[in-house]
């Protein structure tokens, strides 16, 4: 069993990065960090630090001599961001079906279960627990640094897959995809896994500009 060590900056920054996913800090809204300081209860130094990591993750923008506020999504970064998932992921996990070991295929099965769960409930930390899936298809393939640049998407998609779950029926959709997902990879099927993965990214990448085309056109 490993034991993760989190530093004060990195639990100050899960914190904010749950409330900008979580839409308690809006689009736009500038970060009062001497209010925030004093109700998380920790210095300038860690906050700072913390702003700076989500800065770098693309959730706040720092304005001169203004600080941060949280940025905003967009039709286009939102294709960005899928459209990198798109070229990277389906094969990444493709190889991870082919190479996980039977506690990785229990963790995944276990991850499923909690996003599950998780998505049908309507819980806060649902793209939390989509971004753990996701990564955990993948991980078993090896690459270090395609698992990061998964678990990086995965991140700055988050936002994006609690808009894409706002109209009704999403849920059941999700659902049903992630099991026949998760099912191909136990599997141990690399190709059916990749297209099921591709189309379900492209699904959701999909509806995402037509959510946010008729947003910005209301």
């Amino acid at each position: 069993m490993s034991i993760v060590v989190r530093t004060l900056s990195e639990q100050v920054s899960e914190i904010i990065r749950e409330r900008i996913v979580s839409g308690q800090l809006r689009e736009d809204a500038p970060i009062r960090q001497d209010a925030l300081a004093a109700e998380l209860g920790v210095s300038k130094i860690p906050l700072r630090e913390a702003l700076a990591r989500l800065e770098q993750e693309g959730l706040l923008i720092s304005h001169a001599n203004r600080g941060y506020s949280v940025r905003a999504m967009s039709a286009e970064e939102a294709d960005e961001i899928f459209e990198l998932r798109l070229a990277i992921e389906p094969a990444a996990a493709s190889a991870g079906a082919s190479a996980a070991d039977d506690e990785e295929r229990a963790a995944a099965e276990r991850l499923f279960e909690e996003l599950d769960a998780a998505t049908l409930e309507g819980a806060p930390d649902v793209a939390e627990r989509n971004r753990r899936f996701h990564t955990a298809l993948v991980r078993p393939g090896g690459r270090l640094l395609t698992t990061q640049l998964v678990e990086r998407l995965a991140i700055l998609a988050e936002r994006y897959v609690i808009e894409h779950l706002q109209p009704a029926g999403r849920e059941s959709r999700a659902h049903q995809e992630h099991r026949g997902l998760l099912d191909a990879w136990l599997a141990r099927d690399g190709a059916l896994t990749a297209e099921l993965l591709d189309r379900h990214i492209q699904g959701t990448l999909n509806d995402l500009r037509e959510q946010l085309d008729a947003e910005r056109q209301g």
